[in-house]
Formats: structure tokens, sequence, C-alpha cells
């Protein structure tokens, strides 16, 4: 008998942990934002680069991950508090920051977060050249503390395009662009799978030597004649 009640307190006990932890609060606000450069939003490959969130005065202190973007828009559910929002050293196509900034949230936030990029993008012009789509950009350099790498054209069969996300690319090495200050011409061939859907996504991304991501314009529609 007293083994019975034993093991009913237990249960008992494990049945009201249970219905404490199911009843824990969800985070009602949410911060929203965009990585930015002179006031225009910086183009990335699609969550293949992370902010962190973190939070003093709580008991676990652990990171939040913030994942952005494409077009380099980044949005997490939270609760109201302080939070120090941190740039991954490394992790993004633009210069290491050590500094964080302070956010407070309370309800809908929302932020920039300005980066300076090695390489910008400007003046792209992308259209289809009988089997071919030819992207022409301006590639300007705002911080030369690292030198060009290459600069690439991507096509997909989504708004979703970029080195990894992608049905067919082409590449110039830095070593073949003559003067940067020029616009640059890609060419890449139109694979029949896209051009069986009459239509392609374009995007030019612009690589730094020593850094992994790369730097991209906004994907492009083009209707294939």
């Amino acid at each position: 008998m007293q083994r019975i009640i034993i093991t009913g307190i237990a249960l008992l006990l494990l049945i009201t942990a249970g219905c404490k932890k199911d009843n824990y609060e969800e985070p009602k606000s949410t911060l929203t934002g965009q990585v930015v450069y002179d006031k225009q939003p910086v183009g990335l490959r699609s969550n293949g680069v992370q902010l962190e969130l973190w939070q003093h005065g709580y008991e676990v202190f652990s990171k939040i991950p913030v994942y952005i973007a494409q077009d380099g828009t980044f949005s997490v559910s939270l609760f109201d508090g302080s939070y120090k929002l941190v740039l991954l050293r490394g992790n993004g196509p633009w210069v290491n920051n050590s500094d964080s900034l302070d956010v407070t949230v309370s309800g809908h936030t929302s932020i920039e977060v300005p980066v300076e990029p090695y390489f910008v993008i400007s003046n792209a012009s992308l259209a289809q050249n009988g089997s071919d789509i030819t992207a022409t950009v301006t590639i300007q350099q705002v911080n030369n503390s690292l030198p060009l790498d290459a600069v690439s054209v991507y096509l997909g069969s989504t708004t979703i395009v970029d080195q990894v996300n992608s049905v067919a690319g082409a590449t110039v090495a830095a070593a073949d662009i003559t003067d940067i200050t020029q616009p640059v011409t890609l060419t890449v061939a139109i694979p029949p799978s896209l051009s069986a859907k009459g239509y392609v996504y374009a995007r030019v991304g612009v690589k730094t030597a020593g850094i992994a991501e790369m730097l991209y314009n906004q994907p492009q529609k083009i209707d294939l004649q």
C-alpha cells in the first residue's frame, strides 16, 4: 500500500512539473531589422550569415542566433528587455567590428545594423543574350584592406539564388579584371532545365580574398524569349 502511495505521489509530481514546463510563457515581442551599408540593404547568401543576441541578468547566459535573409533582413521573437547584438567575426562580407549594439526590445522593435563591406555592386544589368544570360556590373571598393578575389553570376529557378543555391554560374577571377573601376561583364549559358521553365532568376556576387561569404545584388527575374 505504501509503495502504491509513493508511486502515486511521484506520478503527481511528474504531471505537475510537466504542466509547469508546458505553461512557460512564449515570447510575444519581435525584433526585426536589416543589415545596411550607406542606408542601403546588403545582399547576402540566404541564411548563410548570422548575428548573435545576448541578454545579461539571467541564470542561463547563452546566445540567441539570428539568421539573415538574402535581402539583409532578419526577424526573431523575443521577450521584452535589453540585449546586445553582436556581429560574428569573419561571418559576413564586411570588415570585422568588435563593437556590439545595445538593443531595447519592447513590443515590435525595428533596427538597422550598419556594416562596412569590402566591395559593393552597383549599376547591375542582367539580360538574356540568345542562349546566355549576360550580366554587367560596376564593382566599387569600399575598404582596401583586402583585395578582390572574383566576381560571379548565378542562375536559379527561384528567388533564392547564390553560390550554394544555383543551377548554373560563371566566374571572372580578379586577375582577369584589368581595371576594377570599369564595368565587369560575365556570361553564363542557360541550362536546359531553366530554359524549359521560360524564366530564370539571376544574381551577381562579389568575393573578397580570404572571406568566405559573398556580397550580392538583389535577384532579378528574367523572362526567356
